[in-house]
């Protein structure tokens, strides 16, 4: 795995070892071209960071910063790692998104939010990604224009949610990205 493009671009970057889904190479070039300008400058939280891979790529092209946040420990030293390899300053914190957001406050503003939530392979698993999108938080921090990129199992459902509205989806595989906006906003 390796930063795509940018100021670090084609620097190789760790990824933890268990539990962990890294983005691959494909999606993120992908990803990165249909978000364009959206990145130059932007302030960026990749929520269930994992390797930090989208953050990371935010950063080497051109993001004005980015906070990491994931409740695995050992994801957040590799993240840690995977700045200073890359030479790339960044935030990162050990939370668990929930109790992140719930804590967050509302003055704190992102462009673009980054979220891999573990795949809904199971109902249990689906309500992290049910509450993660019906979070209270979640629209106050979303400065208004951004967006929301998320990253989930092409073959289960996104669940309803009340406060957004789907700008662009698209399926690799087993993997589907879908970026979302408020609803009063283009």
């Amino acid at each position: 795995m390796r930063i795509i493009a940018g100021t670090s671009g084609g620097i190789p970057i760790k990824v933890p070892k268990n539990a962990t889904r890294p983005t691959t190479d494909r999606v993120r070039e992908s990803l990165f071209s249909s978000l364009g300008t959206l990145i130059n400058e932007a302030n960026v939280l990749d929520l269930f960071a994992g390797s930090g891979s989208l953050g990371l790529e935010s950063l080497s092209r051109g993001a004005k910063s980015a906070l990491f946040v994931d409740e695995s420990r050992a994801a957040c030293q590799v993240i840690e790692e995977n700045l200073k390899k890359t030479r790339l300053s960044g935030t990162v914190r050990t939370a668990k998104v929930d109790r992140f957001l719930t804590s967050i406050s509302p003055t704190a503003q992102f462009d673009l939010i980054f979220a891999d939530p573990p795949y809904a392979k199971d109902e249990a698993k689906s309500e992290i990604l049910t509450r993660f999108l019906n979070h209270e938080k979640l629209p106050e921090i979303l400065r208004k224009g951004g967006s929301i990129v998320l990253e989930t199992c092409s073959r289960i459902p996104l669940p309803e949610m009340k406060n957004w509205i789907t700008l662009h989806e698209k399926t690799f595989g087993e993997t589907r990205i879908t970026r979302l906006s408020h609803p009063e906003q283009d």
